[in-house]
């Protein structure tokens, strides 16, 4: 029963005691350690074990507590839907119109789960082992394993609900395969895979507000979080319509609100996508996780030019069949790609990683086609390109092959850059896509503020320094579908919550800090427009700590993002009122937020010497150019605290452990 009552423990505060700042040269003088309270016993058993001994509340007691979802994604959508199927009052607030508008619609190429429906020797445990090894081990042994374990009920899930997946000739689920794995478990509807899961969400989620148990605040975000003696309790939250700030009460308070990789401006997310939601929730005490672990995606359409304010993502699926390659001599890149013979032409990852070839982790793709870019033999604009040619997989398979698989994807390619990638190899360079950092959670996935709990991208848990191909819509629909709606009523049967409402001192104090915010803002009479800034702070961040980080790049970021944030504040223009629709006003929020987790990403990068998945560190690399890790130094997760603005974060650390995946260096070859 050791392993029973250890999973119920629930309080995961870090003991408050002095930790001196973080000294010159980025290293910590002392930290707090963490207790992510993951049950002990046999791996295949704790989830199991830990779910059976969790509490249960009373069906006529459900109606009593209301729960905040904040982000209607997939992550959000899901557990709305369930915890208001359970009987819970949900309320869920979106920035945008419709959940169907959530950044989960974009995701492509497919969902892992070990149905193992090929019999080509995929399991649970290699799922695991898998996820474990494509993070680099920066990942918990126990979340991951949960994650391995929960995959098979997910596509049960969305089948039942009528995700129209891909079917072989018979009837039978279609799978394929994605980077950094031997076996094909990746289900898919074409490349449209996010937007049918997230339509079954939203079905689902229908489903209960039609029933009354969820409440849906449609274009309203979430400025601020409201903890009461150090307990969640509600969110400030502005409606964008009318501008109105307003409070709301709730007993348990859930993020849902994805990645941070719009600090880089140029991404492959909605341009809406930001980080205030959790921003916000981390200045209010809830530790933020390996901020610096990043993911760079290999395949994305290249930037065309200046003016440019997003970038579009070619679905990792393409690498099953399509061939990556550059011309062998510098003076060739210039030349029509279909010029270029076969034996001058440098199929990159087939040469250096023989088994897994064009098939490789996310992160050994992107720096191997920023390699043989900086040597000269990229294609395109400004060199920033390599080969994605479908001749071979054409011929063997046939055009109306490659076009039931992949027509979707073609016609994207086509649409933006004009060619048609039948014909002639597509263009593709890495671009930031997905971010394995955030709030810290617990095995419960519940913060370091009790009552608050993050979920889906928003959190860190899972994916370790690096994210496999078709893990993040697993991730996103096991938290909602499964953990939290069975993490949360735990919580609710064990907490002591007092009545409060919205007239508390801590609602009209954080109402206040909120305007607070806002009026300095619209206050601020300069010149520079807020996308200005934001292009700004994307180079310096793409440049010093995007691909390669070293401690002269993230230096020269520490000294100019404060510079630039200072400059923010002193000549943004934001035009209009705090009283009416204002995307300025909007915008100019969320940049603000992203200048001050661009500086914790830069600490927290410039703090791990290491190597390991998407933070490379170019001091620290093997002999042929892969990631070092330094296991005996930065085996933990860093988990940063909020001191105030004008004091540099305290450093806490969770120490990882790996006993049933033996620590080794990753090789792909």
């Amino acid at each position: 029963m050791g392993a029973l009552n250890e999973c119920n423990m629930l309080d995961t505060k870090v003991e408050k005691r002095a930790i001196p700042a973080v000294e010159q040269n980025g290293a910590p003088n002392e930290r707090n350690v963490l207790d992510a309270k993951i049950p002990s016993g046999p791996i295949e058993q704790k989830w199991d074990r830990c779910r059976f001994d969790m509490k249960l509340v009373n069906p006529a007691n459900r109606r009593k507590h209301k729960i905040l979802i904040v982000g209607s994604g997939l992550a959000g959508a899901a557990a709305a839907a369930t915890l208001g199927e359970q009987g819970y009052q949900v309320h869920c607030f979106s920035f945008h119109d419709t959940p169907r508008r959530a950044h989960s619609i974009a995701a492509q190429g497919g969902i892992n789960a070990a149905k193992n429906y090929r019999n080509d020797g995929d399991s649970i445990y290699r799922l695991f082992l898998d996820t474990v090894k494509g993070g680099d081990f920066r990942a918990r042994e126990g979340n991951s394993y949960r994650l391995a374990q929960v995959s098979v009920h997910i596509i049960d899930q969305c089948v039942a609900q009528g995700v129209p997946f891909a079917r072989d000739y018979g009837g039978l689920l279609e799978t394929r395969s994605f980077g950094g794995v031997q076996v094909e478990r990746t289900f898919y509807a074409r490349g449209q895979t996010g937007q049918q899961l997230l339509l079954g969400a939203y079905q689902a989620l229908e489903q209960q507000i039609a029933a009354g148990a969820v409440t849906m605040h449609p274009r309203t975000e979430m400025l601020d979080l409201v903890a009461i003696d150090g307990v969640a309790r509600g969110i400030v939250a502005r409606d964008l319509r009318t501008g109105a700030v307003r409070s709301h009460v709730g007993d348990v308070v859930l993020l849902c609100t994805g990645g941070y990789s719009n600090v880089f401006y140029l991404s492959t997310n909605a341009k809406a996508s930001n980080c205030t939601a959790i921003w916000r929730a981390h200045r209010r005490g809830a530790l933020f996780g390996n901020p610096c672990f990043t993911q760079i995606h290999p395949t994305c359409i290249p930037q065309s030019g200046e003016y440019q304010s997003k970038l579009v993502l070619m679905s990792e699926s393409l690498r099953n069949d399509g061939r990556i390659w550059v011309p062998k001599k510098k003076e060739d890149t210039r030349r029509r790609a279909n010029d270029i013979p076969e034996s001058e032409r440098d199929y990159y990852l087939e040469r250096r990683y023989p088994s897994f070839g064009n098939l490789v982790p996310r992160d050994v793709a992107s720096r191997n086609a920023k390699e043989v870019c900086d040597e000269g033999r990229g294609v395109g604009p400004g060199g920033h390109g390599v080969y994605l040619d479908f001749r071979e997989a054409i011929g063997r398979l046939g055009l109306d092959n490659v076009r039931e698989k992949y027509g979707n994807l073609f016609e994207i390619y086509e649409r933006i850059t004009g060619d048609n990638a039948y014909d002639v190899p597509m263009r593709i360079y890495p671009a930031p896509h997905y971010t394995m950092g955030g709030l810290w959670v617990d095995y419960h996935l519940m913060t370091t503020i009790p009552g608050l709990f993050a979920g889906g991208e928003a959190n860190f848990s899972d994916q370790g320094a690096n994210r496999l191909g078709a893990s993040a819509l697993m991730q996103g629909l096991s938290d909602g579908y499964f953990i939290l709606p069975a993490t949360v009523p735990n919580y609710l049967a064990r907490a002591k919550l007092e009545r409060v409402d919205t007239s508390h001192a801590a609602f009209r104090e954080a109402e206040a800090e909120v305007r607070r915010r806002t009026q300095a803002l619209l206050k601020s009479d300069g010149r520079r427009t807020v996308d200005s800034v934001h292009r700004e702070l994307g180079r310096l961040m793409w440049d010093n700590c995007g691909m390669a980080r070293s401690e002269e790049s993230l230096r020269r970021a520490l000294g100019k993002i404060p510079e630039l944030r200072e400059e923010f504040h002193k000549t943004v223009r934001v035009l209009g009122t705090e009283e009416e629709l204002n995307q300025s006003l909007e915008k100019a929020g969320r940049v603000a937020d992203f200048l001050e987790l661009a500086e914790l990403m830069c600490t927290d990068a410039l703090h791990r010497t290491e190597s390991c998945g998407g933070h490379f560190r170019v001091e620290s690399q093997t002999p042929e150019g892969e990631a070092k890790r330094d296991d005996a130094n930065f085996c933990y997760v860093a988990a940063w605290e909020w001191k105030g603005a004008d004091r540099a974060p305290a450093l806490h650390k969770e120490p990882l452990t790996f006993e049933h995946i033996l620590l080794a260096q990753r090789s792909y070859k």
